[in-house]
């Protein structure tokens, strides 16, 4: 390779384009660096088992790119750009879509994702997918994070088999931690982003369902299902964001979406917390450790110094009633997916899955199925008393009653959480949300801050986030990777 300056660990995709751009490192020069690295610490050394599978065209793909810019000039920031895509994202390539299941082991998708298209639109080179704990977490209620039957088990890089993947986009999140691409696509339900994110250190972004199309994404809940980006940085994350959004005429949630923004870099402002008014639910912060705690405590006493309000404590409904909606949808779903899904997999229902899980208990059953099974006893026409009153009911608590009565009553911006802890009532109130890594333990655990906003506030949560970012610059690389 021709680059003897750039270092890849770390790398922001400025640095990237920078690189490429004075012509001291190339789309398929960086390509072959990410591949390295995913030789050496995927499954091999530590073993993340963060990424699935490569796109055997990644390399074409780049190359084809380098000629573009030196031919035509660059499409924009992702142009050229290693993204790896959680493996429940359509890949209509030479790539499988499988949702970590082996029941999906031969699918492959007809065609792009939306997001996937868009991505490719914007230059990014696609460079494989990544393991997830399967069926996006929708499977059994025993089965640790990161885990699938296809892919075993994600480690997280800052301490192997010691803490915690987090799930659903488990792979996402390890692969980006331990430096095997530039950023990732998520999936959230409920906690499936926010949750990897701050348990490796990383800027996670769950987006407004409805700014980011779901088609081609195998589902859980329509009503709280959306992808986001998974980066290093939040300038990454605002600049893998604006590659995603769009209307797409197939997802009426995003005709909801007033004001498409394409580009959210404007939003990246170092004095995004003044004037800011951030609430906070201590509630929230029961069942974590005091040291845990602690280091949230200084991130809130880091936001008030660059000059936001802290509206602590606030009021805050915690425990949310367990509803039947997710499994539901998931029945409902899952069998609009699989009507579309390639002639040679033998399921083409939730039934068919069970069945042949069933019959491959071995592989297939480590941890069971409980939660499919349950999601079968549901008729998947929405038509249940049970399913409408429990889907009303959510908005209800975690909106009218909850995030939007806390954030009016104080005249609030966004509310403060640790970790991934208000993900559940964020996501059935479909809020957007994003995470930052907030520091360490003595330990070397990661952990994370979260802020929540309103429907489409993400360029206010951007603001903060940045802001809070660049004042602290907590993260850093696993030990592993040195």
């Amino acid at each position: 390779m021709s680059n003897q300056s750039f270092t890849l660990q770390e790398a922001t995709i400025n640095n990237m384009q920078n690189a490429m751009k004075s012509g001291e490192l190339t789309s398929k020069e960086l390509t072959m660096m990410y591949l390295e690295q995913i030789a050496v610490y995927n499954n091999a050394g530590p073993n993340i088992h963060a990424v699935l599978e490569i796109n055997p065209d990644a390399l074409h793909i780049a190359e084809a790119l380098d000629v573009e810019r030196e031919q035509h000039g660059i499409r924009g920031p992702l142009h050229g750009i290693p993204i790896l895509l959680k493996d429940n994202i359509d890949t209509g390539d030479k790539t499988h879509t499988t949702a970590g299941s082996i029941a999906l082991k031969n699918n492959y998708a007809k065609e792009d994702a939306f997001i996937t298209k868009k991505l490719r639109d914007a230059g990014a080179v696609i460079l494989g997918k990544t393991n997830l704990t399967e069926w996006a977490n929708f499977m059994t209620k025993n089965m640790p994070n990161g885990y699938s039957s296809l892919g075993g088990q994600v480690m997280n890089p800052y301490g192997p088999g010691k803490f915690d993947v987090g799930g659903s986009s488990s792979g996402s999140g390890a692969a980006i931690a331990a430096n095997f691409a530039a950023g990732a696509i998520g999936t959230e339900t409920s906690g499936s982003i926010l949750s990897p994110a701050s348990s490796n250190s990383l800027v996670g972004i769950k987006p407004t369902v409805g700014l980011v199309s779901r088609t081609g994404i195998i589902p859980i809940s329509n009503s709280q299902d959306t992808a986001g980006p998974m980066t290093r940085t939040v300038e990454d994350a605002a600049i893998l964001l604006g590659a995603l959004t769009g209307v797409d005429e197939n997802d009426p949630a995003t005709a909801a979406n007033k004001k498409v923004i394409s580009d959210y870099t404007p939003f990246l402002h170092t004095n995004g917390l003044q004037n800011k008014r951030l609430g906070i639910s201590r509630a929230y912060m029961k069942g974590f450790t005091d040291e845990e705690v602690m280091l949230v405590n200084n991130a809130l006493a880091e936001m008030e110094k660059s000059g936001a309000t802290l509206v602590d404590p606030i009021e805050l409904p915690t425990g949310l009633p367990n509803s039947s909606v997710m499994f539901h949808e998931f029945k409902n779903g899952l069998s609009a997916y699989l009507k579309n899904i390639s002639p040679h997999v033998s399921v083409s229902s939730l039934l068919d899955v069970i069945n042949y899980n069933q019959s491959h208990a071995k592989d297939a059953l480590k941890y069971g199925q409980t939660v499919l099974v349950e999601s079968e006893t549901k008729s998947g026409l929405l038509t249940e008393a049970e399913y409408i009153t429990d889907r009303l009911s959510d908005l209800k608590l975690s909106r009218d009653t909850g995030i939007d009565q806390a954030m009016a009553e104080h005249n609030l911006d966004a509310l403060v959480f640790i970790n991934y802890a208000g993900s559940e009532i964020a996501a059935k109130a479909v809020y957007p949300s994003i995470t930052v890594p907030a520091g360490y333990t003595k330990g070397g655990k990661p952990v994370g801050v979260t802020f929540t906003g309103l429907a489409f506030s993400e360029p206010a949560l951007i603001e903060i986030a940045y802001a809070y970012e660049q004042a602290t610059k907590h993260r850093k690389a696993p030990a592993l990777l040195d």
